[in-house]
C-alpha cells in the first residue's frame, strides 16, 4: 500500500491525501497505488500542501493505516513521549506502532 504525506502550508501539520483531499488522520489515507507521483505533482503545483511525498504503508485487519517507516509513524501519531498528547489517544495500541 502506498500512501502521500506531507505539511499543510497554512498551519505545518502533518496531512495525508484522502483521495480527494488531505486529512490530519493516517487512517483516513487511501492507497494511491501507481498514481501517486501524479497527484503529488498536482497538489504541490496547486500549493495545497508543503514537500509531499510517497510512502509504503500497512493496513491492519481492522483496516487501521499505519506507516511502515518509524520516522512517518512518529508524524502520524505525534510525540512519543507524552501519549496523552498523540493525535488519536483513543487508540490503545498506539504506542505499540513505534517502538
Amino acid at each position: 500500500m502506498k500512501i502521500l504525506t506531507g505539511n499543510d502550508l497554512k498551519t505545518g501539520d502533518v496531512i495525508w491525501w484522502t483521495g480527494s483531499d488531505w486529512s490530519r488522520y493516517v487512517d483516513d489515507a487511501a492507497d494511491v497505488g501507481d498514481h501517486g507521483e501524479e497527484i503529488l505533482a498536482r497538489e504541490e503545483a496547486a500549493r495545497r500542501v508543503n514537500v509531499p511525498y510517497l510512502i509504503e504503508a500497512i493496513q491492519d485487519a481492522d483496516g487501521s493505516i499505519r506507516p511502515a517507516h518509524i520516522k512517518d509513524r512518529v508524524r502520524a501519531l505525534g510525540p512519543t513521549v507524552r501519549p496523552d498528547l498523540t493525535l488519536k489517544p483513543k487508540d490503545p495500541e498506539a504506542l505499540e506502532w513505534i517502538i
